[in-house]
């Protein structure tokens, strides 16, 4: 099922695409197009309305039954060329392009909690405090920086301020910026919030809190901020997220106000459905 922003009472059925693609799960989506996961846990990308497929190289058969972690992907919508990149445990990152055959491994990206692919860059959030970011322009990923992310932006809030850590990530903004996003919850008040802090740009580290967003928008579940336009439906200075593991609840946090608002709840009392996935099939995105 599909829903938009802007027409908050409707909801869209999309035409049936296939038994196996019922039984995969969305791990990630870029564009109009899907990345899934079978029930032999392969891999493989799907246009959603066009329904071209493509076929990604087994997970089994070369790295065993393994758990797919921070899964990213890029695909050109024209040449359809594409990369293909994600987490084993906490070994190593994987990736594949157009013509690969398997499965390849990045060097010294062990410990990996978070990642986000934008403008042929790999961004990487490593524990404990790393930021690492490869360049996927050439024929074989490098690494062109690397920084550590000051401890007094990752502290507990707990002990000052009340405030629980639940959720943290890394965001690439329009500009390239990257953010530091604290996802907070106050279980006293019941008051869920966020915290931004820019900690790199323009090749520079960075540390300072980020109170505005300006005209962008970000989606949280995409690690990325778009241009805002509210003919499109996109509020501007606002996050887009959707709610716990395994519910189907869409949120918008609005960092003027500091308020949250449920977009939709999808009640589908005679079918069981997983966690919802933003998408912007009408986004020109590189």
């Amino acid at each position: 099922m599909l829903f938009n922003p802007e027409e908050k009472d409707k909801l869209y059925k999309t035409q049936d695409l296939g038994l196996e693609f019922a039984n995969s799960s969305c791990l990630k989506t870029y564009g109009s197009w899907l990345l899934m996961q079978n029930l032999e846990l392969n891999l493989y990308i799907v246009n959603l309305f066009t329904h071209e497929r493509i076929n990604l190289p087994p997970v089994e058969s070369q790295l065993g039954m393994k758990k797919i972690q921070s899964p990213v992907f890029w695909i050109d919508e024209k040449t359809k060329d594409y990369v293909v990149s994600w987490a084993l445990r906490e070994k190593c990152v994987v990736y594949s392009k157009t013509g690969d055959n398997l499965w390849n491994q990045i060097p010294e990206t062990s410990d990996c909690r978070d990642m986000v692919y934008k403008d042929h860059k790999l961004y990487l959030s490593t524990y404990p405090n790393n930021v690492k970011i490869f360049d996927f322009s050439g024929e074989i990923p490098q690494q062109t920086c690397v920084f550590i992310v000051k401890r007094h932006i990752t502290r507990n809030y707990q002990i000052t301020d009340r405030w629980e850590i639940v959720a943290k990530q890394i965001v690439v903004t329009v500009t390239g910026d990257v953010l530091k996003v604290f996802k907070m919850w106050r279980p006293t008040a019941r008051i869920l919030s966020f915290r931004l802090y820019k900690i790199y740009s323009l090749g520079f580290k960075k540390y300072e809190q980020v109170y505005s967003l300006g005209d962008e928008a970000m989606l949280l579940d995409l690690g990325i901020t778009v241009l805002a336009n509210d003919g499109d439906g996109i509020s501007r200075n606002t996050i887009y997220f959707n709610g716990c593991e395994n519910t189907n609840n869409a949120f918008l946090f609005n960092l003027k106000t500091r308020n949250v608002e449920k977009l939709h709840k999808l009640d589908c009392l005679s079918v069981q459905l997983p966690s919802s996935r933003w998408f912007l099939p009408s986004f020109t995105m590189s």
